[in-house]
């Protein structure tokens, strides 16, 4: 990371892990061993831990995000959460279109188009996840799906607003199996996504925009991967479950 041009940031994806109680005990866990940190800390957690996290970081540097939300401000979506609901909550940044959610939900390029554009018109700062699958890899095509994907999801997004958004490169082929790209391969593809950044704006805003590493980061790799000129930190799966490791990356980030 180019601590010059960007301050990084370290955010942890829980996904659907821990219980209310479960929240207030991890971050209890995790306050004082990151209170020092060089870099933004963030947790987005479950929809119902939200409340028992916001309570917990209350006064700390840790900030709060959810892990979706919804592209409508209300109306017949059972199961779904508005922008609204989370900003009354007090939270302050949303995941937006992980892999997980394009997998297994039905999210498309355009649904999360739709997501960034309610999020940022809600005052969230959105962590917008883009990455190719191994087959993708494979035929070659991975720049090709990763600036696809960033393309159509900052669509509308203007200059001001892109300083509330954070794009997190995750490759799909490495998240939650063990497999991590390579500090090379990770920061080929940030700095990519930073051409594009670039394409779309100016230089300028590509060189002040946040571009973090997302596949298994993890408490031993965090530094290798770090030191990367164009890997501004960590969208962090399940080493943010675990306090100590996930201390080990912020420090590693604060560097």
């Amino acid at each position: 990371m180019n601590k010059q041009l960007r301050k990084a940031v370290i955010a942890g994806n829980w996904k659907m892990n821990k219980t209310p109680s479960q929240t207030t005990a991890l971050v209890e866990e995790m306050k004082p061993l990151v209170k020092d940190a060089g870099c933004d800390v963030v947790i987005c957690v479950p929809y119902v831990d939200l409340q028992a996290a916001l309570a917990a970081t209350k006064g700390s540097n840790i900030k709060v995000g959810a892990e979706n939300c919804h592209w409508e401000k209300s109306g017949a979506y059972t199961g779904e959460i508005s922008t609204e609901m989370l900003t009354e909550l007090g939270v302050e940044y949303v995941v937006i279109g992980h892999s997980e959610r394009r997998t297994y939900f039905g999210e498309t390029d355009v649904t999360v188009q739709k997501r960034v554009r309610a999020a940022l018109d809600a005052g969230l700062t959105v962590i917008l996840c883009v990455g190719e699958t191994l087959e993708q890899r494979e035929q070659g095509i991975t720049f090709e799906v990763v600036g696809l994907q960033t393309k159509v999801a900052l669509g509308g997004v203007s200059k001001e607003e892109l300083s509330r958004v954070i794009i997190a490169y995750e490759p799909v082929w490495a998240i939650g199996t063990g497999r991590t790209a390579t500090a090379e391969q990770a920061n080929e593809v940030n700095h990519y996504i930073r051409t594009v950044i670039a394409g779309l704006y100016d230089s300028a805003a590509a060189d002040a925009f946040v571009v973090q590493y997302g596949g298994s980061m993890n408490a031993k790799n965090a530094a290798e991967l770090l030191a990367q000129p164009d890997v501004d930190g960590g969208l962090i799966g399940g080493a943010s479950l675990k306090a100590a490791d996930f201390a080990e990356i912020v420090k590693a980030a604060s560097k």
